[in-house]
């Protein structure tokens, strides 16, 4: 889509097409979105009794607790893979722009929505754990359009969710990616971005064609470490500006209520914006953590269900906040009125005329105590952000066509499929990399918008199953117990995965020798 954008803007067409992307992102990030979102988390942390409170000692230990088998990955890996899917560019320039438009206020609704957004996930990452299968390839496979099927029976709400996120994850979001990794080269070292485009579809190339075993080992080692150092530094920065974070935190509440003089005319943005660029940094209810979940070797689905909860708080409450307080600790950032750069400049920190909205934020807070090191940490920073979350979305399309292709006969098919996507992916990465951000980042956002949408009304729709199990957990953790999972004693249908492991392991004790 942005290689689209790059062509297109250069004729008379290319306004028409940026105006007609705009209206249809406006349509679908509209205040009913918006507030989907909100009242869902609300709903499922009312339902689930604060799990995310309750259970936090539970989603630490289980972190470390699942062993990967033949057919999965372990829970770690599981979490690592979700993490690469929700840590990316808009832990960064995300969180700058939600700022830019909607002033300080917007981080505590993107605080908000991870608080919520938590029992959501744990609601949705359940139900892709219930309802997973194994591919041809003796491998776990799960997702939003699984459960959709097997719980809600429509089949087409399925394979629409499943084509959207083909759609979304396969062809919209990877450029939004690539393109950060390419310009954050490209203003730290000079780096032609079409150089940055090859290395890009180099790694990648090696990466995705190894299948989940290699998606999962490469995610488990360089996820960790990358947010715990751009967190670690971050933090370095605030600290070294430790006398302004009372201020900070004066000033995240006040303007997201309207409260503090000067911010007063974004307050209604910062809702938007925050919320907005919440979902699209931990991604909660949109249907991507699911995938990932159910790639995960456990004994109960609510195990990795509290996992991938867990997984919403160190994508928001930890990365996202480092970028935040960096950025305001240091004063680095503007806020234009309107949401966007062609608004009135409410405030601007940078003493002088205002950068774009993005990135820079965190480079000139980064100056600030290493002068002139801002552009290449940053630059290092987006590389490993972006690069997982490219991975992660091929992992997710990947799995969707699966799904989509899983009744053919013909089972020349799905190879035939999935190198045609490979190759279609790496292409829109390629391109993503040397073209123009801006239609990538509005068909980036609807594409998340339209995953949102459908994930969002189908587990409001079937979340029973994900409450039972919640329930069933809790009591033979109660009881002492390593909880074993039972759908058949617990009323839920579909779940065909667990019932043959039930059979095996009820066949395995009356036999023995077996």
């Amino acid at each position: 889509m942005g290689t689209l954008h790059f062509f297109l803007s250069r004729s008379r067409t290319g306004a028409d097409v940026t105006d007609l992307l705009d209206k249809i992102n406006s349509w679908i990030w509209s205040p009913p979105l918006i507030y989907l979102c909100l009242i869902a988390g609300l709903y499922f942390t009312i339902r689930t009794r604060l799990v995310q409170i309750r259970r936090i000692p539970d989603m630490v230990k289980l972190l470390f607790a699942g062993e990967k088998s033949p057919s999965g990955v372990s829970s770690f890996q599981a979490l690592a893979m979700s993490l690469a899917g929700r840590v990316g560019t808009g832990n960064i320039a995300g969180v700058a722009t939600a700022i830019a438009f909607g002033g300080p206020g917007a981080v505590f609704w993107m605080w908000l929505v991870a608080f919520l957004g938590a029992s959501t996930s744990f609601v949705e990452s359940t139900l892709g754990q219930i309802f997973k299968e194994k591919d041809g390839k003796g491998e776990y496979r799960g997702g939003p359009a699984y459960y959709i099927e097997k719980c809600m029976k429509q089949k087409w709400y399925a394979l629409l969710f499943a084509g959207v996120t083909v759609l979304a994850t396969g062809l919209l979001m990877p450029g939004i990616q690539s393109n950060s990794i390419a310009i954050a080269m490209d203003n730290a070292w000079g780096l032609p971005t079409w150089v940055a485009a090859i290395a890009i579809v180099i790694a990648l190339s090696f990466i995705v064609v190894g299948g989940l075993k290699r998606i999962a080992t490469f995610a488990g080692v360089v996820v960790p470490f990358m947010a715990a150092a751009y967190i670690l530094l971050a933090l370095v920065v605030v600290f070294v500006n430790a006398s302004e974070i009372p201020e900070i935190f004066r000033l995240i509440f006040s303007s997201a209520f309207g409260l503090e003089a000067g911010f007063g005319a974004v307050v209604g943005l910062a809702v938007e914006w925050g919320v907005k660029r919440g979902i699209y940094s931990n991604e909660a209810g949109q249907g991507t953590g699911p995938h990932a979940a159910a790639a995960a070797e456990v004994s109960h689905p609510a195990k990795q269900g509290l996992v991938q909860a867990f997984s919403i708080y160190i994508d928001t409450l930890f990365v996202c906040t480092a970028t935040a307080f960096l950025i305001l600790s240091t004063g680095m950032y503007t806020v234009w009125s309107g949401g966007s750069q062609d608004g009135e400049v409410l405030y601007d920190g940078h003493r002088g005329a205002a950068v774009e909205a993005g990135p820079a934020f965190a480079q000139n807070a980064f100056d600030t105590v290493w002068s002139g090191a801002g552009a290449s940490f940053i630059a290092v920073s987006l590389a490993f952000f972006a690069f997982t979350t490219i991975v992660a979305y091929y992992y997710m399309a990947e799995t969707n066509i699966n799904y989509m292709l899983r009744g053919v006969r013909n089972k020349s098919v799905l190879p035939v499929a999935t190198r045609l996507l490979q190759l279609a992916f790496l292409v829109v990465t390629a391109w993503g990399a040397v073209s123009t951000a801006t239609a990538a980042w509005t068909a980036g956002d609807i594409g998340v918008g339209l995953m949102a949408w459908l994930n969002i009304i189908a587990i409001l729709i079937i979340q029973k199953p994900a409450l039972k199990a919640l329930n069933d957990y809790e009591r033979q953790r109660k009881s002492g117990l390593d909880p074993q999972f039972d759908p058949v004693a617990l009323g839920i249908e579909g779940a065909v995965f667990w019932e043959k492991r039930l059979e095996e392991r009820r066949a395995g004790e009356a036999d023995p020798v077996r």
